[in-house]
């Protein structure tokens, strides 16, 4: 994994919280001399916290030249596994945070979502492309995280989701 192979080259820097994120925590950006970034964000459990996610990705395309087709599928993921986080994880508890990390190295961008909830059995969800799932309004979020993602790993009963995105064509 990209964490473990560049970790011990990282050094901290504070950055202060713009006036939209004041209702969220942010903690460390991670640098180092080949620029890998690492930054950490914890939300509100409320469906207008995904704006802030989107902002997020939406710079993150700027900054580091995201191919168009990857910032759809970035978008498109992440706020699913947000969305999913806030309304199924920690069912809009306002006690509850999401956890949203991402790991940017060149043209690897990892994003890690992280809920506390009480997980769910990731192996075993109805496949919404099945007859039966197609009028239904949910069910497709996870769906759409395995097909716009280069890979997704689940860990810690469900809590946790890990996308990984190339952002060019190279």
């Amino acid at each position: 994994m990209l964490k473990n192979s560049y970790s011990k080259n990282f050094y901290s820097i504070s950055i202060p919280l713009p006036s939209y994120l004041r209702t969220t925590e942010m903690n460390t950006v991670m640098t180092s001399t080949a620029q890998p970034t690492k930054k950490t964000i914890s939300i509100a459990s409320e469906p207008e916290s995904i704006n802030i996610i989107e902002t997020l990705i939406e710079e993150l395309r700027t900054e580091h030249n995201i191919h168009e087709d990857a910032f759809g599928n970035i978008l498109v993921s992440v706020t699913e596994a947000v969305n999913n986080a806030i309304q199924h994880g920690n069912e809009y508890n306002p006690a509850k945070k999401v956890t949203v990390t991402y790991e940017i190295e060149g043209d690897n961008l990892i994003f890690t979502v992280q809920d506390e909830g009480r997980g769910f059995d990731f192996y075993n969800l109805p496949d919404p492309t099945a007859p039966e799932n197609l009028e239904k309004p949910t069910g497709r979020g996870v769906f759409l995280m395995k097909h716009l993602s280069d890979q997704v790993i689940f860990s810690d009963n469900g809590r946790c989701v890990e996308m990984y995105f190339k952002t060019s064509l190279h």
